[in-house]
């Protein structure tokens, strides 16, 4: 949501197309991210939403006015074009996406020239440019110049398979159903699987910016069509994208969907037995169960506010390997510390042919919470309110303010209310040791909050 202060939320620029974020305003954001990057050559991609292509040419278009090259990269998951940055060694990259956002919006994302995300730090450089108007043109005769960029989810699936054992994979003939949200999942992740040696089934595979089969954001409620198929064809494995393909959400054999913390605990207990005392990096909103797994294979947990950006640039600052957020984001750093959906997938994939176990198995020896969520309207003018006024009650309880508020109580359980970064709603986050309590949890707190909003109407 664009405002007259800031620019970035939580993970990039975000609005609805031709609304909050026109053409007109993506040249200008252009034009500030280029005189930032000071006639560098960047790299230019977008997803597979209606109004990208129109906003990527704008894009490039005030890159170009600055002095900018622009490798045109043309359609690609998110963590392809950030995997070319490093690759190409270019400057950075401009990402048009929303992610999962519903259809009508849009968004950009700025990667700098390691692949991660910029900085909160310099995303204030170029809200300065584009508020003060401190656009830097280039003179008519060193304009910058474009040129194609084909050839890069190649090399990023060549890139994935170099850090899992493939022929351990191909022998195991896993059958996975790949569901790839009508968006630029369907770019990389089936052939990946094949060169894997998967067979593999697709659904929601054709690319349609509208998201005709299922919302872009793979929550559970959203993967019913995926299980079933699951199910029905007697696959290994059912793996769901989110709009640019950077998150991950798995179903197993029986066609049950797990959150984003369990298949993260999975790699992280995996990844600890073999890399004792590693720091492992995760926001407030991950699972209790993140932290028994640390705990139990000597590990070194670190929590962070929510959001990729903060999660990548953490890990930058402490050289660790490993990340992951409860909405299926797995950040591997060997290949790039960015969160990554087809990397996820290759990763889980290596630990069942390791083990030679389902991954029901799998995930049934992890520790056992339940998890709910919510959400809540909120006016953005009163979220800085709403948050004084839940921090004032329950300021007597055992909370973190890293995020939001994060309460915990005795019996294990906790909840996380926190301002969503992208757009006018609270989002809640309850965990329990029975689904029963982390459900009450959310409708209780969920009343909590609505009487604040009200009260400051």
């Amino acid at each position: 949501m664009l405002s007259q202060k800031r620019l970035f939320g939580t993970n990039g620029i975000r609005g609805v197309a031709n609304a909050e974020l026109t053409p007109m305003i993506a040249i200008k954001i252009g034009s500030a991210i280029g005189t930032f990057f000071k006639r560098a050559r960047l790299i230019v991609g977008h997803d597979a939403r209606t109004s990208s292509p129109m906003l990527a040419k704008a894009v490039v278009s005030g890159l170009v006015a600055t002095g900018c090259d622009v490798l045109l990269a043309g359609m690609a998951p998110t963590p392809a074009l950030q995997y070319a940055v490093k690759n190409h060694r270019t400057a950075g990259a401009v990402i048009i996406t929303a992610s999962h956002n519903p259809p009508e919006y849009n968004g950009i994302k700025v990667v700098w020239k390691d692949g991660i995300e910029i900085s909160r730090e310099q995303e204030i450089e170029i809200e300065k440019i584009y508020f003060n108007e401190k656009t830097r043109y280039a003179e008519w005769n060193k304009l910058g110049k474009t040129r194609e960029l084909p050839g890069i989810v190649n090399e990023y699936v060549e890139a994935i398979k170099t850090h899992v054992n493939v022929p351990n994979i191909a022998k195991r003939n896993y059958h996975v159903v790949v569901d790839g949200a009508n968006s630029v999942g369907s770019l990389a992740a089936p052939f990946l699987l094949r060169d894997l040696g998967c067979r593999v089934t697709t659904i929601n595979a054709n690319i349609d910016g509208t998201f005709p089969g299922r919302p872009p954001e793979p929550r559970p409620e959203n993967l019913e069509k995926l299980a079933l198929t699951v199910k029905a064809v007697a696959a290994d494995l059912g793996v769901a994208f989110d709009g640019d393909a950077d998150r991950s959400v798995f179903v197993d054999e029986r066609g049950k969907i797990h959150w984003g913390d369990k298949t993260f605990g999975l790699v992280e207990k995996s990844f600890l037995k073999e890399n004792k005392g590693e720091k492992i990096v995760t926001p407030v909103s991950s699972s209790t169960l993140v932290k028994d797994i640390a705990d139990a294979y000597g590990g070194e947990l670190v929590w962070t506010k929510v959001g990729s950006v903060t999660v990548s640039q953490t890990m930058k600052k402490l050289k660790a390997k490993l990340g992951g957020e409860e909405n299926g984001g797995i950040f591997y750093a060997p290949h790039n510390a960015v969160r990554d959906g087809s990397m996820a997938t290759a990763l889980i994939l290596d630990i069942m042919a390791k083990t030679g176990q389902k991954l029901s198995k799998l995930l049934d020896t992890l520790p056992k919470y339940f998890l709910e969520k919510g959400k809540t309207e909120c006016p953005e003018e009163l979220k800085e309110k709403v948050l004084r006024g839940l921090t004032r009650q329950f300021k007597d309880m055992n909370i973190s303010t890293v995020d939001g508020i994060k309460i915990w109580f005795g019996d294990k359980s906790a909840i996380l209310i926190r301002p969503s970064g992208t757009e006018p709603i609270y989002r809640l986050y309850a965990e329990a040791k029975t689904p029963q309590g982390a459900s009450k949890l959310i409708r209780e707190y969920s009343s909590k909050l609505k009487s604040i909003i009200d009260s400051l109407r």
